[in-house]
């Protein structure tokens, strides 16, 4: 029996959250886990926690834990992670973008070799605008030359990985976003499986091409400097 914590951080996600939760469980109802799913709403000024709420009302592995402020995405699986009761950490997107049915393909490869800290998904068929995919693709291949975490697309939500690993780093609001350079750069073992992308159907991305891109670079440097122990 495979234990692990599935992790989703949620902001004005009342159209996509529960459908999401639902496909999360067809897909992985039949298999040999024991899991829970662990919500975390940062502070959605729609209904997405009334849904979660009644939601709750029906599954007993559903833990819902709501921001008093907006904090970020970083924060929010930190917090997820922290109250978890596995070490095994799945993470996923609340606007349903990332395919629940690729979970079982992570863990799969997680499971196979037990010096693999972590797996992270590539979308392989990206579903964004024409901007976003090449803007993604340059910061993609700026950070893996400056980082060499082998990473093709850090950006990708859908990951597996060791609790206690991550709760050693020094956080930062970004870090989800640079999870295999970090296991990378601290000697850990990872690898990549090419996972589906869909196009989102309910709201608007919650980060912009600049406030991403100016962000990123700044993280980066910091990244860097952890990695190489400066800081």
């Amino acid at each position: 029996m495979f234990n692990f914590s599935l992790i989703i951080p949620a902001f004005n996600e009342s159209k996509n959250i529960i459908n999401l939760i639902e496909e999360i469980y067809s897909n992985l109802n039949e298999k040999e886990y024991n899991f829970e799913i662990i919500v975390i709403d940062d502070a959605s000024t729609d209904n997405t926690k009334d849904l979660l709420i009644n939601k709750k009302l029906q599954l007993n592995n559903l833990k819902i834990i709501t921001n008093q402020n907006n904090q970020g995405q970083s924060y929010s699986i930190k917090i997820g992670i922290q109250k978890s009761t596995f070490n095994n950490i799945v993470t996923i997107d609340g606007d349903g973008q990332n395919d629940p049915s690729d979970i079982p393909k992570l863990i799969e490869l997680y499971e196979s070799n037990k010096n693999i800290k972590l797996v992270a998904g590539i979308r392989k068929k990206r579903q964004d605008t024409k901007i976003k995919k090449i803007s993604s693709l340059v910061a993609n291949k700026i950070r893996k030359r400056i980082l060499n975490d082998g990473c093709d697309d850090t950006g990708c939500a859908l990951k597996i990985f060791d609790k206690n690993i991550f709760l050693s780093f020094e956080f930062f609001n970004g870090i989800h976003r640079f999870l295999p350079a970090l296991f990378n750069g601290f000697g850990y073992k990872i690898s990549f499986v090419d996972v589906n992308h869909r196009y989102r159907k309910y709201g608007i991305s919650k980060y912009g091409i600049l406030n991403r891109l100016f962000k990123g670079i700044y993280d980066m440097i910091k990244v860097y400097f952890i990695i190489n122990k400066k800081l």
